[in-house]
């Protein structure tokens, strides 16, 4: 399997290479070069355990570039830390089938994914001799879950971005009181769409890349997107037993990575009907699948912070599908977004894109409104960006068997529960120790040349 860039200018990488470049050196997000057919493979998978099928999964895009017993050592020790034997189990809840993504060790649905790449972020070192400076921006849950993923590594430091005052005080606490040498957590004056920009701006400047050895974390990196595919089949197959046909999948959406990985599913041939993009008030992606309409607008603050974005980086390989792999159009596209601010499909694209994929907005309301409900009716604690999920999938719920995509651990979001049912969540004890531990973090400016400065010192 080889590696190509979005925007057409870088070809033909090879794994190991795609996950160490992280952002294509011509500013575009790596894709493999086809999709994998799997319809045949199904029966046979649908018995194996999580461990098993995400080998079975991720050696389609490695094919033999880690040999097949060192990538089963690398899936076995990176869900070893995960709290539940099934690693991403399905739950009933009443109608509800809710796929529980948050048993990892920050209790987010990153953890799958950042788990398997800081360990194979140290497998390709070791193999290469080399160092790598990790640069990744958070809206809150990213953040956690690889500074847990990549604390202690060897040949690694970690530079990490969140907008100052604007993640969940558990958020902030798994990031900054992480001590370890290797992990540098920087507090940005302004929005996650700022730090966002600031990482892609530092990727792109290739000189500062090359001398520094960036690589990147968020979902921009190619591993990330491809060990989420993994659930979306492992939940198909758990709740296979009561549907005989083609099931849906609602997904809190914000930088699209999470979604785009059930995207890429259904295109390997998973039997999937029904992607539901459940977006806050920040609903810049509803906007365009219900009209077209791609377009900045001020980031507002929610109960679901990590959803608190505008512009989505994971999109950009999206579109790349929907202009049918154009990268000459994608590239203009992306352009037109970047001086102009917006983007706008109209006719036979617009259609192409609602047949992919639904959309729905909730508003701070009925996220509050569906917790209540959810605890009320079945004793169980949604977080607020997964009953942002549920609720988006209402409108679709007599359709199609729907799987809900649980994206945090409701702890996280205790003010938001509090708010809705009266009391808050029960705290796992490894988030209620954070209290009162020690922490370090460094207050910037949101500005690409207060972040390069940065890490110039640090690293000398």
């Amino acid at each position: 399997m080889r590696y190509n860039s979005t925007r057409g200018q870088v070809n033909h990488l090879s794994f190991e290479e795609a996950v160490m470049m992280g952002l294509a050196d011509d500013g575009g997000l790596l894709i493999p070069e086809f999709l994998p057919q799997v319809q045949d493979q199904l029966p046979t998978w649908s018995s194996y355990s999580f461990q098993e099928l995400s080998f079975a999964i991720l050696s389609l895009f490695i094919d033999d570039e880690i040999p097949h017993a060192d990538l089963k050592d690398l899936i076995n020790r990176s869900y070893a830390t995960f709290s539940h034997a099934e690693v991403t189990p399905v739950v009933s809840v009443g109608p509800l089938h809710i796929l529980e993504l948050f048993h990892g060790v920050t209790f987010a649905f990153k953890d799958v994914a950042l788990q398997f790449l800081g360990n194979l972020f140290e497998y390709f070192l070791k193999k290469r001799g080399q160092q790598l400076n990790v640069l990744g921006a958070t809206s809150g849950d990213t953040g956690s879950a690889a500074i847990y993923g990549l604390r202690g590594k060897k040949n690694v430091h970690v530079f990490m971005l969140h907008p100052k005052g604007r993640v969940s005080p558990i958020q902030e606490r798994q990031m900054t009181t992480v001590l370890d040498a290797n992990i540098h957590n920087l507090a940005l004056e302004g929005t996650f769409d700022d730090a966002q920009n600031i990482v892609k701006s530092l990727f792109r400047e290739a000189d500062f890349k090359r001398q520094y050895q960036l690589g990147a974390v968020n979902s921009i990196n190619w591993a990330r997107v491809l060990a989420q595919i993994v659930y979306y089949f492992y939940a198909y197959f758990r709740i296979r037993p009561q549907c005989d046909g083609p099931v849906g999948f609602s997904v809190p959406t914000g930088n699209f990575g999470d979604i785009l990985a059930g995207y890429y599913a259904r295109k390997m041939g998973l039997p999937v009907n029904r992607l539901i993009v459940a977006t806050n008030q920040n609903d810049i992606l509803h906007r365009f699948f219900s009209h077209g309409a791609y377009y900045k607008e001020e980031v507002h603050a929610t109960w679901s912070p990590s959803m608190d974005i505008q512009i989505s980086s994971n999109f950009e390989r999206f579109l790349y599908s929907l202009s049918d792999n154009n990268a000459e159009q994608l590239s203009g596209w992306m352009e037109t977004f970047r001086t102009t601010g917006k983007l706008s499909i109209q006719g036979v694209l617009l259609e192409k894109a609602k047949a992919e994929m639904s959309s729905g907005r909730v508003s701070e309301e009925d996220t509050l409104a569906t917790i209540r409900k959810c605890y009320e009716q079945y004793g169980y604690i949604l977080d607020p960006h997964t009953a942002i999920g549920v609720k988006a999938a209402e409108a679709y719920e007599n359709d199609t068997p729907i799987i809900c995509l649980a994206t945090a651990h409701p702890a996280k979001f205790s003010r938001a529960v509090e708010q809705a049912i009266g009391r808050g969540p029960d705290f796992p004890s490894s988030l209620a120790s954070l209290e009162g531990q020690n922490t370090r973090c460094q207050v910037l400016p949101a500005t690409a040349d207060a972040v390069r400065q940065t890490i110039v010192n640090t690293l000398g």
